[in-house]
Parts: structure tokens; sequence; C-alpha cells
């Protein structure tokens, strides 16, 4: 692996805190992701499903994790099963983990091969009452038209025992998942300061005519050389109105003299990600106007972050921050404040010009799972993201760190990124 292996303390401590919320005399199944295909013989690589490794820590396909923390026989109450190492697999693939080091990783003693587990599960199933089975559960879930591992065993699971109750691992994974101990601040801070050294890079590379690509390949030569696993998503290198393009990722326009970029980037580290937002003038330095706009949203951006505390409800932090913006929004000049003062609260003329929320879960996934209703608390990770859009101006502009929330506030992960105006212009132009 390319990242310093964890301490399996970390998952041993997860799997306690998961296990105290099982119902009593019931059994959790966890399974790995797919290997993604995509066309012939190639694959996409390997993502790990985050609910297995915040489990077990095992960044392997074909792996099944089995709590039963009831279990009459003590050696049935965690077993893992995993992928075992044949000639041909070493030749081709290499090897994969040895039961041994499958326990040295996870802190489970019980280790055996998955071509025996439906033969084990079956010693166990009928002495138990209920399943917990796991599933991608996302407001934006993209899997909803493809069939995965979990699909499969929830499928077979349900054939094979229909008079078991059953339940979702995923609840209870939403619950504990969004506090972070300290072990995982640790990889999202490693993964932050990669992003750092990445757009330091992009400061020193960026000029005129360049293609949006070629700065994208300075962030991904950085992840690389630093051990990153991959992009925590595709970057968005937007220059110009591409900048209003929320999602705007193909990074195959020209970088002109006098835009601005927007660069929207995160890096995965052991699975736990960053999510940073910068922007800069491609020629070095800002036009007046930009730096208005720049100005405003970094304002935002300061303000906005110190909402970020415990005890407050999400919802009015969003709409703080939309105040925010809005205020800003009048200043310069873009929304009349008389008419705001008029205007359907339900129909906010700001959206014009800002139309995302700014703060999200971060950690295992870039958009980590956790119920909004929730109010925030100490351990949630969160970035804070304003922006404002002027497509009849050719300027977008979104600034973003990521937040430690603390008993007394917040801590910014990202405070080694370059953001002052002053700065980024002369790391650009020395």
């Amino acid at each position: 692996m390319r990242y310093n292996l964890i301490s399996n303390s970390l998952f041993i401590k997860n799997r306690k805190n998961f296990e105290a919320q099982m119902k009593p005399n019931t059994i959790a199944i966890l399974t790995s992701n797919d290997v993604k295909h995509n066309n012939a013989d190639d694959v996409m690589g390997f993502t790990q499903n985050n609910d297995l490794f915040y489990l077990s820590g095992i960044d392997q396909e074909d792996t099944i994790l089995v709590l039963y923390p009831d279990a009459y026989k003590e050696e049935n109450r965690a077993i893992l099963f995993v992928r075992e190492t044949n000639e041909h697999i070493k030749i081709w693939d290499g090897e994969k983990l040895t039961k041994e080091q499958a326990t040295e990783v996870s802190g489970i003693e019980r280790v055996e091969w998955n071509s025996e587990f439906e033969t084990l599960l079956q010693y166990m199933a009928f002495e138990a009452d209920g399943f917990y089975l796991g599933h991608n559960e996302h407001l934006k879930r993209v899997t909803k038209d493809q069939e995965t591992q979990q699909d499969r065993m929830i499928k077979w699971c349900k054939q094979k025992y229909p008079l078991h109750e059953y339940y979702r691992a995923a609840k209870i994974t939403r619950d504990l998942r969004p506090i972070k101990s300290d072990e995982e601040v640790a990889q999202i801070q490693k993964a932050a300061n990669i992003s750092v050294e990445g757009f330091k890079r992009v400061l020193s590379a960026c000029k005129p005519n360049m293609k949006e690509y070629e700065l994208e390949a300075e962030l991904t030569y950085e992840l690389t050389k630093s051990g990153g696993t991959r992009h925590a998503f595709k970057p968005i290198v937007a220059s110009g109105k591409n900048a209003c393009v929320l999602h705007y990722n193909t990074n195959d326009d020209v970088c002109k003299d006098g835009d601005m970029i927007l660069l929207d980037f995160g890096v995965c580290y052991a699975n736990y990600n960053s999510d940073t937002t910068r922007c800069i003038p491609v020629n070095g330095k800002f036009t007046e106007r930009q730096k208005e706009v720049y100005k405003a949203v970094l304002h935002c951006l300061k303000e906005g972050s110190k909402l970020l505390k415990p005890g407050t409800p999400h919802a009015d932090y969003e709409k703080q921050m939309a105040s925010l913006v809005e205020t800003q929004l009048i200043k310069l000049g873009l929304l009349n404040a008389d008419e705001v003062a008029k205007q359907d609260p339900k129909k906010p003329l700001y959206k014009k010009y800002f139309m995302h929320g700014t703060a999200h879960h971060l950690g295992l996934d870039v958009h980590d799972v956790g119920l909004y209703s929730r109010t925030i608390e100490e351990g949630m990770v969160f970035t804070c993201e304003p922006g404002i859009y002027i497509p009849e101006e050719g300027i977008g502009c979104r600034l973003e760190n990521d937040y430690l929330i603390t008993k007394d506030g917040n801590v910014n992960l990202t405070e080694a990124m370059p953001i002052e105006i002053e700065e980024i212009e002369s790391l650009m132009n020395n």
C-alpha cells in the first residue's frame, strides 16, 4: 500500500462502537466493493467500501467482515474472510494478504478464506435472530442503476434466510463516522498537506495560454509523488467563464491572459480525503474586479467558518452563510438592497449568483455520511465553501477550507494553503 499502516486499535475501537449499537443476537455482514471494469479486460481500479474499511482497515477486494458479538462460541464473534492467493493470482496480480497480515491490519484474530464464508455462516445463522447488511446509502448515491456486491449479498441472504429480521448497517455507521478520532484526523491532515503542496506547484507553473489540464497534471504529480492513493474526485480546473459551471471538470480549455482560474481539488490518502478550492489569476495579477469578488468571497469564508462550532444546527449555519453572501452581492452591485428587502423568502435573489450549500461532512467520503438534521458536534470535519458566480462577467469564485470542530470552535486543517491575494500574487510572480 502507498500509505503508512494505520494502527489496528482504530478499527478495534470502531468495531466495538458499532457492536454497541447492534440489536441483541444479530449478525452484521459487510462486503467489499467490486472491481469496476472499463472495456475489454481493462479495469478502473479498486476503491474499498468505506464502511468495511472503517470497521476493518482492509483495503482489498473480495473481502467480507462478519460480526456476531452475541455468538455462543467466542471464535465466531468476529470473522474476516479474505481472498486466497493462488499461483495464477501471484503471477498476474501479485500476492494478496495472508491471514497473518489481515490480522495485523484489522486486529481480528480469526481470518478465513472467503471460500469458507457460506459454510461458516450457516453454523451461526440459525442461532441468530437477524442480520445487519451494508448498502450504499447516500442522498447522491450513484450506484442506483448498478448491482453491487452489497446488493448481491442482500439478495442472497434474504433468499437463504427469509424469516430472519433485517437491519441497515449504514444506519449505525452514519451515526458513528461523522465523529472523527485522532487517528482519522491525522489521515485527513496528511491528505490536506499534499493538497497544499499541489497548489503551490500550480502557482509556480501557471501562465497564460496553458491548457487547464496542464495545471491538473501538477496536482496529479504532487499527489502521486507524496503517496496519495488518488484524487479525492476529478479535479476542477476552470478558467474564465468555465468557473461558473459548478462541476466543470473537462479541464481542456485554454487559460487566457486576464482570466481567473477556479481550482477545486482534493487528495485521497489512506482512504481519507481533503477537499479545497482556490482561485488564482492566470497572469499572476488579479484585476480590480476580480479582487472585489475575491475579497467578498474570502470575507464570507472567514466569517462563515466561525459559525462552524458545536451546538449549531446545520440549517442555521447555512442560513447565516447565505445572508453573508447576500450582503456581499449587494456591495458588489449585483443585487439591489430594496429588491432584496421585498423578495419572496422562498425564492431568494442571491440564488442567481450563489446556488449551493457551503458545508459538508468530510472523511472517508468527500461528501461523507451524516445527517444534516444533526447539530454540529465536536470531532466532526466540515468543509466551508462560499462562492459567487457571475456568468455575464466571466468570473466564478469559490474558496474552500477543511475544518475540524473542537469544543472551542474549529481548527483549519488547510491553514497552510495560500489564500490571501498578496501571498498568491507574490508566489506566482516569484
